[in-house]
């Protein structure tokens, strides 16, 4: 039976593996929709959603079963939780990118923003991807050291953001009130992205220490 039980451990570390694999190529292809004004590449995102969002299914009920029926404890009861709210934070990345493709199929021939404007978002947009690629590296590795450090962006993504949002408020701004608010909504969802990233590396931490989400010290 533990050989069983261990098994389907194994098959859910997997398939959150592959859910994050998806989201990281979400945010990947989404900085290319943006910052090229590329329809095909939003379309990729829609489509990837699609694909991770049947996934998440298979995958939580895969958790609830081993809950119900396994009754696990400690550290097993610790990885089957922490991978249903990975799971979940996984899919809210899939659709926070997916309504920033909506933004370029909705100004599609022209760009989202304008040229400088788009050149910081493509910044966000890299920024993201990469804090999307340590949460999957996280999430893949089979037994990753307790004190790698956590998944956290770097100031790119938080300077970026910023210099964005203060061009939005200028009052000098020329582009009228309609795009403005489409683009700090755009700059919302990446920062929303973001700290999915960031609660995902606390919720591994979760998992090999026991440490509760709401003991770990915020980092600036």
């Amino acid at each position: 039976m533990r050989t069983k039980f261990s098994s389907e451990l194994a098959a859910l570390t997997e398939e959150l593996a592959g859910l994050a694999s998806l989201a990281q190529e979400a945010t990947e292809r989404v900085a290319v929709a943006v910052t090229e004004a590329n329809l095909t590449a939003a379309y990729e995102v829609f489509a990837i959603d699609e694909q991770l969002r049947q996934r998440h299914g298979a995958c939580e009920n895969r958790a609830v079963i081993l809950l119900a029926l396994e009754a696990p404890v400690a550290r097993d009861l610790r990885q089957v939780v922490s991978a249903m709210q990975i799971g979940d934070d996984l899919a809210q990345m899939s659709w926070l990118t997916s309504r920033i493709a909506d933004s370029v199929v909705h100004r599609y021939p022209a760009p989202v923003a304008p040229a400088d404007i788009t050149g910081r978002l493509g910044e966000i947009g890299h920024a993201t991807a990469e804090l999307a690629a340590v949460a999957q590296r996280a999430i893949a590795a089979q037994n990753p050291a307790v004190d790698d450090p956590q998944v956290l962006p770097d100031r790119t993504l938080a300077d970026a953001r910023q210099r964005v949002l203060q061009s939005l408020s200028d009052p000098d701004w020329p582009h009228g009130h309609a795009m403005a608010v489409d683009l700090a909504l755009l700059v919302h969802h990446y920062e929303r992205c973001a700290e999915h990233c960031v609660r995902i590396g606390r919720l591994i931490r979760f998992f090999h220490t026991g440490l509760p989400l709401s003991a770990q010290i915020p980092e600036e």
